[in-house]
């Protein structure tokens, strides 16, 4: 019996986040989810109901990870309905943005498939501020209400703590921050990107300005541009980078290089800024407020990383832990 079967037998009717009346299992046991938002998710409120992966992790993220999520199979889309068949999840979430808020195609796979789906709306497929509304949508569904009102709270608190903070800094004193992507840098985000949604919510300090056309962003810009920007703040992919540039002359007249104020991103198990854009990007906000406001954000934030990958991932880590991710010294 499939699980569209079971669930039609025994089920209760929800309604899901773009309004669709949906009949799922009356309990959830297994879940999937393709995207790299809705996944990693369900990776901080349910990883052990994940019956399926887009990508396996590295070795360095699996110590911080459930053990559930170290061999998954892999499956990258939705539209791969012979890897779905084999897994047979009781209900797929399909994460979508609310501007388009219907996916056809995975519709299409999983009616053939008759896998119950939801659909699960954030604005700009990433936007924080939405994230307690999808824990809380995904932990009634879920049957883990309890634990999304837990990570619903703390990412609201950090949201308005933050804002609380930028708030009360004049436009002028804001720094200007430049996002380096790719091993050289010299590549970056236009200012209205999801993957600077950081940026916005402290203060809309990407120098970068102009409008994203393509979703995967990462556009090329020239060391002149850089220049001529003359950033306060660098933060970049790679600690290699961030480390190369403060040695580099060909750097030494930015101010950020020249302040030292260049930044590599923490990324285990999750990258905290971006790529994915997931939960992650909590922590990091608070990691980033500390870095671009240090005089109006007094936080330890060896110990909010600890408490983080504890109420998060469920994982209990030393300070020397929290210091090396932080420092990225992990991989």
């Amino acid at each position: 019996m499939d699980s569209c079967e079971k669930a039609m037998l025994a089920g209760r009717r929800i309604t899901d986040m773009a309004g669709r009346e949906v009949i799922v299992p009356e309990v959830i046991r297994t879940v999937y989810a393709a995207s790299l938002y809705g996944y990693t998710m369900l990776c901080s409120l349910a990883p052990e109901m994940l019956v399926a992966t887009p990508f396996l992790p590295r070795d360095c993220d699996r110590k911080y990870l459930h053990p559930n999520l170290h061999n998954l199979p892999v499956i990258e889309k939705i539209t791969d309905t012979d890897g779905l068949a084999a897994v047979n999840p009781d209900v797929v979430i399909v994460w979508a943005d609310k501007e388009n808020p219907y996916h056809k195609k995975s519709e299409e796979a999983l009616n053939k498939l008759n896998i119950p789906f939801v659909y699960v709306i954030v604005g700009d497929l990433g936007d924080l501020p939405d994230y307690p509304d999808a824990y809380a949508f995904l932990g009634k569904l879920l049957g883990k209400a309890d634990r999304a009102a837990k990570l619903s709270e703390y990412c609201q608190k950090a949201l308005q703590e933050v804002a609380a903070v930028v708030n009360k800094i004049p436009d002028r004193l804001r720094p200007g921050v430049y996002y380096a992507e790719c091993e050289d840098g010299l590549a970056t985000e236009y200012d209205d990107s999801l993957h600077v949604h950081l940026l916005k919510l402290l203060g809309d300090v990407n120098v970068h300005r102009g409008h994203t056309t393509e979703h995967k962003g990462m556009e090329k810009i020239s060391f002149e541009q850089i220049t001529a920007y003359n950033p306060d703040v660098i933060v970049a992919w790679n600690r290699a980078f961030t480390q190369n540039i403060l040695r580099d002359p060909v750097w030494s007249d930015i101010r950020a290089v020249r302040d030292c104020r260049v930044y590599a991103i923490p990324n285990v198990p999750f990258n905290w800024f971006d790529r994915p854009p997931s939960f992650m990007r909590i922590l990091g906000l608070k990691w980033l407020t500390s870095c671009l406001y240090p005089d109006d954000y007094a936080i330890d934030m060896i110990k909010e990383t600890q408490d983080f990958y504890s109420l998060y991932l469920g994982v209990n880590i030393t300070a020397d832990d929290a210091r090396k991710i932080i420092a990225q010294e992990t991989a």
